[in-house]
């Protein structure tokens, strides 16, 4: 019965035609260019409305020079463009609802300001992104008249929002459209070739087909080169269109064992199926804060309580791009309004030396650096590997005399925690306090619940 059983296998698989190839990108397939610019990038995203006390462009150009002493590389926009009017969410409206793509929204000031705005962030090293909202425009964008095929439909010919979302103030583009995919990509090379901007933020991208992006990273690459974020979990998107994807994962697993104090494994785990999953070449945007959560969840010090600083210093050591929130290293304290005027209050906050410190180790060691540019991580094992989570990055080939020790204790528990193997073996400095310490085998370092080292290999 046996041989049978094989015989009839063998025949069956002689017999079947050839197997297809896979329907996904495999993970190690990066055809897109990292501009150099991006190895060592840490992010802030602005609301410009918020921003500053008169929410304009002119306004925040002023605190350029103090973003850029902070350290930070890459300043995101958020929507620039005029807002709909048409079923508006409070009295001013979502900027997320667009009703001219080239356009800047006079409530934050004129096209010659925000020409003027790049510059000085250029003159200053800084580079700008805008968000790009491909999935949806304002009920009175003009295109819904001059181009309403362009449109998804409901069953009696209405207009619509995405399907599944309360988005009510905003209509749904149908991408089977050719007509609709040269606009949105002429219209994205428009700022980029006439205003000089560094890329874009891509709001929910997953929901625009990935060709479009891909035709639409092509045509800016021609242009310059660019960096593209997308607010979207996705393997694929990594292989033609975007440097960087969100990583909610990381996230979700963060807030989880915040607040059921289960310890280390989530983020473990998180790591884990970032290194065995996606491409190396893939940078993952990590945040403590951003505008979504800071409008509809929480404030970020209040959701992540006494794990918050460990919760930032994570976000810059471990695997993956940092993003810094308006006004966060300003110990911002309240959930932002999102329809209407809220200005942040200008600060100097308890947070922004341990944001600044963050950002110049980040840049120094080129270990920490992101995506391919960075070195993987190799846990380190310890007495207390349920609540505590070390690693090392680099170290040796071209991140030799760069290696990163750090060790987080994600628990609301006291640890002495000490280490077994000799994965990081070496000589140090504290990176925060610059105090020197040397592991050779043996030591032991008291963690506070939520406490964290970090340490910056001495050469």
């Amino acid at each position: 019965m046996m041989r049978l059983t094989i015989t009839l296998l063998a025949s069956a698989l002689l017999a079947a035609p050839a197997l297809a190839e896979p329907d996904y990108t495999p993970r190690d397939v990066v055809e897109i260019t990292n501009a150099d610019w991006t190895r060592d990038a840490v992010l802030y995203q602005m609301n410009t409305r918020q921003f500053t006390p008169e929410g304009t462009f002119k306004a925040a150009r002023k605190q350029l020079p103090r973003l850029a002493a902070m350290g930070v590389d890459i300043i995101w926009l958020m929507p620039i463009h005029p807002i709909g009017e048409a079923n508006r969410k409070g009295s001013l409206g979502s900027p997320y609802a667009v009703r001219d793509y080239r356009a800047v929204n006079p409530e934050l000031g004129t096209e010659a300001e925000f020409r003027a705005f790049v510059d000085e962030a250029h003159r200053l090293g800084l580079k700008v992104i805008l968000d790009w909202v491909a999935n949806h425009s304002a009920y009175d964008n003009p295109l819904t008249k001059s181009h309403p095929d362009w449109y998804t439909r409901t069953p009696e010919g209405e207009l619509t929002s995405p399907a599944g979302t309360d988005w009510s103030d905003v209509a749904d583009f149908d991408y089977s459209q050719p007509a609709l995919r040269q606009y949105m990509t002429d219209s994205l090379v428009y700022w980029v070739r006439d205003f000089g901007i560094d890329g874009y933020r891509a709001d929910v991208a997953g929901y625009v087909p990935t060709d479009f992006w891909e035709t639409a990273r092509a045509e800016l690459d021609k242009v310059k080169p660019v960096f593209m974020l997308a607010e979207w979990e996705q393997r694929d998107l990594h292989a033609r269109a975007f440097d960087a994807t969100y990583g909610w994962g990381w996230k979700e697993a963060m807030q989880r064992l915040v607040k059921d104090g289960s310890g280390a494994g989530a983020m473990r785990g998180y790591y884990a199926g970032q290194s065995e999953t996606w491409p190396r070449a893939a940078m993952r945007m990590v945040y403590t804060e951003n505008h979504d959560q800071n409008s509809w969840d929480g404030v970020a010090a209040q959701i992540y309580g006494p794990a918050y600083e460990a919760a930032i210093a994570l976000s810059f050591v471990g695997s993956g791009l940092p993003l810094i929130y308006n006004g966060q290293e300003a110990d911002n304290d309240r959930q932002l309004k999102f329809f209407e005027r809220d200005p942040i209050v200008l600060r100097e906050g308890k947070h922004a030396a341990l944001f600044a410190k963050l950002v110049a180790l980040k840049t120094e060691r080129r270990a920490l650096h992101n995506g391919r540019f960075g070195a993987p991580m190799v846990e380190v094992p310890t007495s207390e590997s349920a609540d505590v989570y070390a690693f090392t990055r680099g170290g040796s080939g071209e991140w030799a005399g760069e290696r990163v020790f750090a060790v987080f204790n994600l628990s609301p528990r006291a640890h002495q925690v000490t280490f077994d193997k000799a994965r990081h073996h070496g000589t140090y400095a504290d990176a925060l306090s610059g105090e020197g310490m040397t592991f050779a085998g043996g030591e032991t370092l008291d963690l506070p619940a939520w406490g964290y080292r970090i340490f910056k290999e001495t050469k």
